[in-house]
């Protein structure tokens, strides 16, 4: 059988190339492929090489003429950008982009380009080249003032008018858990509360706004003319925030006024605080009622603790028992589910031999005979509280138990297998009463499960396990393993400007 052979109309043309006279299908040019691409140059004006400016602090490139932005190497962001700086390119049609792998630390990104262009009485060509960038190294303006640390343009200074920082520090961990410290120039301690910069005042704003959603407080806003240009009309201002925080701490001991108490059904008034949050929460340690007072109520009614943490005395309970259901008091408020109501006797720790004491407390799943309790003694302190001294007698207790004693605190803080991440605050007071005052915020996590859901606890690596010894009475309150996290370490070389400390 013979083979197909197509007919000579069928056939296809071809002509000879005008320069190297190789057969080729008829185009506009008459001219190959090879001998085109020898004689027209489509990358003509498009610069082979470039230079990208890159901030190795914040790990940003600079995107003419001031903008600073993220990109990560081989991420659209960074072929945006050194797409931009290419200049012809809009002149030919750009048909494929891609990254060239080079190594890390060679300061070098190559990008391959595919283009195309119409020459010659209409021919297209297309053309691969690479086109290589040099980084640069080069400090960005924002970087560079917070390597000064005197620059700022927005301060927000937060005070507190207590003498226990429980709040402060509770404010601390979730500061360190959002990451709202992320845009601060510095950080400052100083006496009565904290001081944040930053350089501009959108950023203080927000963080102004995340501290009123976490905790009750309001604050004040003023601005300072710096310097004024007459001819541009361009004013260049300071701004400070001043937010105060509600001067109510955890374990407080507060007498509430008296529009306050009834407005909430006659709450009180000689009440507890056991937790501060977004909200006071308070108990009645008689009725077990609570009461959570945002912060625009506390600014209406304001109120002060009768005492502080260092006038409660050590009480030893000589007997407790849980009160019935049948003689509890009559109460239309809202009940604490997380309390039992009991009845204690109680005596000072340093006159044990002395007069015993009933009162009526929320400790009442917790004590039993031979523990030691702190509380406040309302019977022989001298209360200097306008609200307080208009109360009837009756109404006050002789002794309001605010917390159980777990044990030593020095064997507490040995078998502690956790820790908390601490901020970067320049002129810090490390003193005894601070320590102190850490020591039992510590505390306070260890036995609330519910205050410690929004803080961050790592696993200490430096601390081995301690077998319980064999005088230990009970069981101190500690955090599971399940509730603690791994802490992250990069190198040491690696610490950037949000760097926090432990």
């Amino acid at each position: 059988m013979n083979p197909y052979t197509p007919s000579s109309s069928g056939a296809q043309t071809t002509v000879l190339c005008c320069q190297c006279g190789v057969p080729i299908t008829p185009n506009q040019v008459n001219m190959c492929a090879a001998c085109l691409q020898a004689s027209v140059d489509i990358t003509e004006g498009i610069p082979k090489q470039g230079n990208l400016q890159f901030c190795g602090k914040c790990e940003r490139y600079l995107q003419p003429p001031s903008q600073w932005i993220l990109a990560h190497l081989e991420s659209k962001e960074l072929m945006g950008l050194c797409l931009k700086r290419l200049k012809g390119l809009q002149k030919v049609r750009l048909v494929d982009a891609g990254f060239v792998w080079t190594e890390p630390h060679s300061k070098r990104i190559k990008v391959k380009l595919t283009i195309q262009k119409e020459v010659m009485n209409g021919a297209i060509v297309q053309q691969v080249f690479i086109v290589e960038f040099t980084v640069l190294s080069q400090i960005c303006d924002d970087c560079q003032r917070a390597e000064a640390k005197d620059y700022w343009r927005a301060l927000v200074q937060v005070r507190q008018k207590a003498e226990h920082k429980k709040t402060f520090y509770y404010l601390e961990q979730l500061i360190l858990k959002h990451n709202a410290h992320h845009n601060t120039v510095q950080i400052k301690q100083i006496h009565g509360g904290v001081d944040f910069y930053f350089a501009a005042q959108n950023e203080a704003r927000k963080f102004v706004d995340f501290v009123i959603s976490m905790v009750p407080c309001r604050y004040e806003t003023s601005k300072r003319l710096i310097s004024h240009d007459v001819h541009s009309n361009i004013y260049n201002y300071k701004f400070t925030y001043s937010v105060e925080i509600v001067p109510v701490c955890k374990d407080n001991v507060v007498c509430l006024p008296q529009k306050l108490s009834r407005m909430n059904g006659n709450f009180g008034p000689v009440c507890l605080c056991f937790r501060v949050t977004q909200m006071i929460h308070l108990i009645d340690p008689r009725t077990l009622n609570v009461l959570d007072l945002e912060a625009t109520q506390y600014w209406r009614y304001p109120f002060v603790s009768l005492c502080q943490p260092k006038q409660l005395t050590e009480f030893l309970v000589m007997d407790a028992e849980i009160v019935a259901d049948e003689d509890r008091p009559f109460s239309l408020g809202r009940e604490s589910s997380r309390h039992v109501l009991g009845d204690a006797w109680v005596v000072r720790s340093s006159d044990i031999g002395g007069q015993q004491t009933h009162t009526r407390n929320h400790l009442g799943h917790l004590l039993k005979p031979g523990d030691l309790v702190l509380g406040f003694d309302l019977a022989n302190a001298n209360v200097n509280n306008k609200e307080f001294e208009e109360l009837d007698s009756k109404r006050i207790p002789d002794v309001v138990l605010v917390r159980k004693v777990f044990g030593d605190r020095r064997k507490r803080d040995r078998k502690r297998q956790w820790k908390l991440k601490r901020l970067p605050v320049e002129g810090g007071e490390a003193g005894s009463s601070t320590d102190g005052e850490y020591t039992e915020f510590l505390e306070d996590l260890e036995e609330d499960a519910a205050f410690r859901q929004n803080v961050n606890i790592y696993r200490d690596r430096a601390k081995t396990a301690v077998e319980p010894e064999d005088g230990d009475e009970e069981l101190v309150p500690q955090i599971s393993l399940q509730e603690m996290l791994d802490d992250l370490r990069l190198d040491d070389g690696d610490a950037g400007p949000d760097m926090v400390t432990e």
